[in-house]
């Protein structure tokens, strides 16, 4: 019997209908005129806890005979898995311990307990949590609800693919599928190819998450130094065993988008259905556009699963900022203009009829040149940005392309004025987990071996911090810093040769 084949019966026999919705399977007019494809979004983020989650989880409790009931179960999570544990405990009588780390959001812990879950909070990572779990199921006896790696969570998250061609009055072409641990894609991807084998599921994750597709490369699992912290519904650094044999036999493809895209299709989805999907529920939707573009694919059924809803309220701000340039709708610059009265109006006119969209400059009477940085509305698309770019540089001004910089996108452009001729000055960009006594870890155990000339942190909303460091090191010195980054197990990247630095803050 084949993969496909062996989990059909399962995911038919799956009766998630007693605690889930049939999420409805909605037109996408916009995105559809736009990528001259039907486009349809499966609305997930619907169902009770806003996530599909829910379906797995009560699928593999509803298995549970009446001894493994009264001794309860116990999960590990920060996030979706957790509610649906809860629910599904409440919903058949079972009693639900969930272990999440300390730095989850209290709305994700007060969620929790509302559903009648009770939540212990341990540690300050999901590693953390997940081996107290195991822990307390050791010594009290519970079941272990595995978020993904699980034949029967995995047939939960199968019924989705069930109604999707069940309400499809057309052939679907594709189907773009989230993918983290890997149980959703492994459920969908086995329906399908067992009942509609022509039809493509394409598996789509962020390019700083993508385990599944470094594990396919491979031909085996492989685990990733880091994951996702933008998409934290999708933050996982190796794929579970069995959703990995699933995917070998039944996905098509894997889709990488990056953040910028992940914010243009949250905002996609927003346009067409008034819902606003997590990051990680809104990969779908920004691998189906990626695949559109690459391909040139027209007139084809598309179907782009929207998995999740649970979006802090504070992470809007930041979504919000990378939407334009994730559309390719804008283009940062960095310009150098003439230091003399008139020379801004001038390049404003050199610009035509693109709207100024942001504009950071600072005087400096030691400098006949300004170096300005520049936000611009273009045309969706690259043919338009790269038609301006020639244009300003055609009337002899001087561009550097920024739009695709991620030192200037999250840091730049909030410190333009900043100049400084520093000696030894080295430039780090860190990602800081979220948490009490984190910068305080980095000062203590950096000591006072180098001084910080530079610091720059923005609150995103989200389980990391980004921060920008200047540190003065001698050149002597370098290897020292470098062995202090490995010790220290903050993701870094030295950003002293980006050319947004050289523009904005070296002096």
């Amino acid at each position: 019997m084949d993969v496909a084949a062996e989990y059909l019966g399962r995911i038919l026999r799956a009766r998630v209908s007693e605690i889930a919705i049939e999420s409805p399977l909605e037109a996408a007019p916009r995105l559809s005129a736009r990528l001259g494809n039907a486009v349809r979004i499966k609305r997930e983020g619907l169902q009770p806890i806003f996530s599909f989650k829910i379906r797995g989880a009560y699928n593999r409790m509803r298995q549970l005979d009446a001894a493994e009931r009264r001794r309860g179960v116990v999960a590990a999570s920060a996030g979706n898995h957790a509610q649906g544990v809860a629910m599904a405990g409440g919903a058949l009588g079972i009693d639900a311990v969930i272990v999440m780390p300390t730095t989850t959001p209290a709305i994700k812990v007060d969620a929790v307990r509302a559903l009648g879950g009770r939540a212990v909070l341990h540690g300050d990572t999901f590693d953390d949590a997940y081996a107290h779990a195991r822990e307390i199921g050791a010594a009290e006896g519970r079941v272990f609800i595995h978020p993904y790696d699980d034949p029967d969570v995995i047939a939960g998250q199968g019924t989705i693919a069930a109604e999707i061609l069940r309400q499809s009055s057309t052939p679907i072409d594709a189907v773009f599928v989230p993918v983290g641990g890997g149980g959703l894609i492994a459920g969908i991807a086995a329906y399908i190819k067992a009942v509609s084998p022509e039809t493509r599921v394409i598996g789509v994750e962020p390019d700083d998450s993508n385990a599944m597709q470094a594990a396919l490369a491979a031909g085996e699992r492989v685990t990733l130094p880091s994951a996702s912290l933008f998409a934290d519904g999708v933050a996982v650094r190796q794929v579970g065993a069995e959703p990995f044999r699933i995917a070998r036999a039944c996905v098509d493809e894997m889709i990488l988008v990056n953040t910028d895209e992940i914010c243009a299709a949250i905002k996609d989805i927003f346009e067409d259905t008034r819902g606003i999907a997590e990051p990680a529920g809104a990969l779908g939707v920004a691998g189906l556009t990626r695949w559109v573009e690459r391909t040139g694919a027209r007139d084809r059924v598309l179907v782009a699963i929207e998995s999740g809803a649970n979006l802090n309220f504070d992470r809007l701000r930041y979504i919000s900022e990378r939407t334009e340039t994730g559309a390719h709708a804008e283009v940062l610059l960095a310009v150098r203009i003439p230091e003399e009265k008139g020379s801004f109006r001038r390049f404003c006119g050199a610009l035509g009829n693109h709207a100024i969209t942001e504009f950071n400059y600072r005087y400096s009477a030691e400098s006949p040149t300004a170096d300005i940085f520049v936000g611009l509305k273009v045309s969706a698309g690259d043919a338009d940005r790269r038609a301006l770019i020639a244009s300003l540089q055609e009337q002899g001004y001087p561009v550097t392309d920024l739009t695709d910089n991620e030192l200037a996108k999250l840091h730049i452009r909030y410190m333009v004025g900043g100049r400084a001729r520093v000696a030894d000055e080295v430039l780090y960009r860190f990602e800081f987990p979220e948490r009490p006594g984190a910068l305080l870890r980095f000062l203590t155990q950096m000591g006072e071996r180098w001084n910080i000339s530079l610091f720059h942190y923005r609150n995103h909303g989200a389980a990391d911090g980004r921060v920008l460091t200047g540190i003065q090191v001698a050149a002597a010195q370098r290897p020292a810093l470098t062995q202090f980054l490995a010790d220290l197990g903050y993701p870094s990247h030295e950003e002293t040769e980006n050319p947004a630095y050289a523009f904005y803050l070296a002096g």
